[in-house]
This record gives structure tokens, sequence and C-alpha cells, in this order.
């Protein structure tokens, strides 16, 4: 008896990326799946249950992606023998232009299609507590960042590094699509040391 085909999961998650970028979430069915890399739709279900699973895995995946490139470029940073936190708060708002040299499709699935859309109402309970999850573990980064600059972790000083590392990227770099503009990435590290440069933030009164 042949052995069943065993399928490669991760090219079945690029195919999810590929159509959802190039063609609009709308486009990721199984059928579209199926027909893209040539495998069945029974195998494509047996994988993932759902289209809702199918997608929720692409998106996930995608996250932690980034998130696990972006701890490695703030490792570096505090690691190399001038380490400090302003290159650290660097390296970290920077995480996304090197994401999106090294995962395209991975990129523009997380800062072009929006996830609801994706998505749908039907998201398995388990892949929406990971992706929840997610958001834990940037926060987690954005105190560890604010430790390595000022040795607090309190909310006004979490609230500076989320502008370095999430306003300003966004603002300079996303949304105008300069994310692979090199004159734009200066401009971002600019932008993050002089906001670090006012100094640690006032703590706020409770």
């Amino acid at each position: 008896m042949p052995r069943p085909r065993v399928y490669d999961q991760d090219q079945i998650l690029d195919a999810v990326e590929q159509l959802a970028v190039q063609n609009g979430p709308a486009s990721v069915t199984i059928r579209a799946i199926s027909d893209a890399i040539g495998v069945s739709n029974g195998a494509v279900y047996h994988t993932f249950g759902s289209r809702a699973g199918l997608a929720g895995r692409a998106l996930l995946r995608a996250g932690q992606r980034f998130l696990g490139r972006q701890s490695e470029l703030i490792d570096a940073a505090l690691n190399a023998p001038d380490g400090a936190g302003v290159a650290a708060v660097v390296a970290a708002a920077d995480a996304s232009a090197v994401f999106a040299e090294e995962h395209p499709h991975s990129s523009r699935l997380l800062w072009t299609v929006r996830s609801e859309d994706l998505l749908g109402p039907d998201t398995p309970a388990d892949i929406a507590t990971q992706l929840h999850n997610l958001e834990r573990l940037l926060v987690e980064s954005m105190i560890r960042l604010a430790r390595a600059m000022w040795d607090r972790k309190d909310a006004a000083a979490v609230d500076v590094i989320t502008m370095c590392i999430v306003d300003l990227p966004t603002a300079i770099l996303l949304h105008r699509n300069r994310i692979n503009d090199p004159a734009a990435r200066e401009r971002l590290h600019a932008a993050v040391r002089a906001v670090l440069a006012v100094g640690a933030p006032p703590l706020r009164r409770r």
C-alpha cells in the first residue's frame, strides 16, 4: 500500500500569505490553496481543520516570526561590546524593515492585510488565544527595553518605548510604504534617537 503523501505545512502557509497579499483576504479559500500547491482539499482540512484555522495559522506564524526576529535584534544590540539601551530600541524599531527583507510575504500579511478581514468570525479558540499572546510578547519586549533605558517598567516608560518601536515605524515606514527605502530607515533611526534623547519620561501619578 503506498504511503500517504506528507505535506509541508510551511508550503501551505506560504500559499496563504501569497494569495492574501496579492489578491486580498477573500481569495484565501481551501480550494484556492489546494490548487496553488497541488494538494487535496482533504489534506488541507485534515491539517488545519477549517479555512479560519488555516488563515489563523498563517497570521500566527507571521507574528511569531516577526517578534522572534525583533527579539534577536534586541539581543544582538544589548550583547554587543558597546551595547546600550538606545541601540537596542533603534534595532527594535528597525525590525519591521529587516523582517520585510527576510520574509516579504509574511511582512505584507502583517502590515497590509487587516487581520479581521483575513480571519473572519470563526477563528478557532486556541489560535485566537495564541494570537492574543503575541500582544503580551510585544509588551514584554517593550518592558525589557524600558528597563535597558531607564531601569523602569512603569506605564510612562513603556509608552515612550511604544512610541519608538510601534508608532514611529508605522508612521515613517509602513503607512507611506517606505519600508524598503534606506533613507526612510535612517530617518526612523534618527527620530527614535531624538525621542530617547529627551530623557526618561516623568512618572505618572496614580
